[in-house]
């Protein structure tokens, strides 16, 4: 199996490529352009590996696009290149559109002209999976019975949301006009090991081990459903393989939590695991909200579950644990990113300004 991974050096694509090289024997060619959260570190564990190459590349380049299809010959495409952080969408949407809408077009034909090319066998066996987020059906009320579906009405909020809503369409239209068999697949907030720091788990985590303040929007009741990034990564793994083209599968964790619940857990384990001075929940302080920031999201995996088989290894209170005790064990890692980046909120200079 031959699957080009575009974005895997993010967060979300470094566990897939990893999950897919170590796990799956895999050949796998991984497409970044390393813009800030692109972090090649993140793949150590695979770097040398016979079944995995780095390639990078803009998914914005429409030649260097054709040529990776051309070259390497994949049997699937899992398309999870964006810019994904809602608080820099608010200051430099630019780079969303480009990004998020005009890579992911460039890459919708790129493989549409590969897989018009293939033989009969290898065009029936062919997937392009379109990895979004579930920010595009916009916000829930607290009515616990309010989940998103696959076939909730979009409803997108700030850039990085509109942006992505956009690309899911184009996905989905490529699919229904030329037949191209995408599948999309609409996530939750996903936590765990290598996540850049400046979200809320690690930034949390981080500032909390250094004694620096926790900022936390508003009155930190915001409400998120977490989905562990290794249960993630096998969820893909399985959409692409066994999904319905044309079809949206939802992956959530089922573990909804309000941000200061988060926060206070993260302080709390921390707590016990490395004692301070003083409760880290001390250190919390609520700054301004951010412009349309969402109350609400919450995920339905039902079809993702009764259709596919899938099932969240992890529930929060023991994936937030694993996550902080491998915060405490790799600062090789994170340290370098802190080095350059100060551990502030990016949104909160947005956030001053009238939405």
């Amino acid at each position: 199996m031959r699957v080009m991974v575009t974005g895997g050096a993010g967060f979300i694509g470094s566990a897939l490529v990893r999950h897919l090289v170590l796990d799956r024997g895999y050949e796998v060619l991984n497409i970044d352009a390393l813009t800030y959260a692109g972090n090649l570190t993140s793949l150590k564990l695979v770097e040398d590996k016979p079944n995995y190459r780095f390639y990078q590349a803009d998914i914005s380049d429409a030649p260097a696009m054709h040529e990776a299809m051309r070259t390497f010959r994949p049997d699937r495409v899992m398309h999870l290149a964006a810019e994904s952080h809602v608080d820099r969408s608010i200051t430099g949407a630019a780079d969303f559109i480009r990004t998020n809408v005009v890579g992911s077009f460039v890459l919708l034909e790129a493989a549409r002209g590969y897989w018009n090319e293939l033989n009969a066998d290898s065009k029936s066996a062919f997937r392009f999976l379109h990895v979004s987020t579930d920010e595009v059906y916009g916000s829930l009320d607290d009515d616990p019975a309010a989940l998103f579906t696959e076939t909730t009405p979009y409803d997108p909020s700030s850039p990085y949301s509109a942006s992505k809503a956009a690309s899911d369409h184009l996905a989905k239209a490529w699919h229904r006009t030329y037949g191209l068999p995408v599948v999309v697949s609409n996530c939750s907030n996903n936590y765990g090991p290598y996540h850049f720091p400046e979200k809320l788990i690690p930034l949390t985590i981080l500032n909390a081990l250094q004694g620096r303040e926790l900022p936390v929007y508003g009155k930190g009741d915001n409400i998120r459903d977490w989905l562990y990034v290794e249960d993630h990564a096998r969820a893909l793994d399985l959409i692409i393989e066994r999904g319905r083209p044309g079809e949206t599968y939802n992956v959530g964790g089922r573990n909804e939590r309000r941000n200061i619940d988060v926060v206070h857990r993260i302080c709390d384990v921390l707590d016990e695991l490395v004692p301070a001075n003083a409760p880290r929940r001390d250190l919390i302080r609520f700054v301004t909200d951010r412009p349309g920031h969402d109350q609400r999201y919450a995920i339905d995996a039902t079809r993702l579950e009764t259709e596919l088989g899938w099932r969240a290894q992890e529930d929060f209170d023991s994936g937030v644990v694993k996550t902080i005790e491998w915060y405490l064990a790799n600062a090789w890692w994170w340290q370098p990113l802190r080095d350059k980046y100060d551990g502030e909120r990016l949104g909160l200079g947005a956030a001053k300004v009238p939405a």
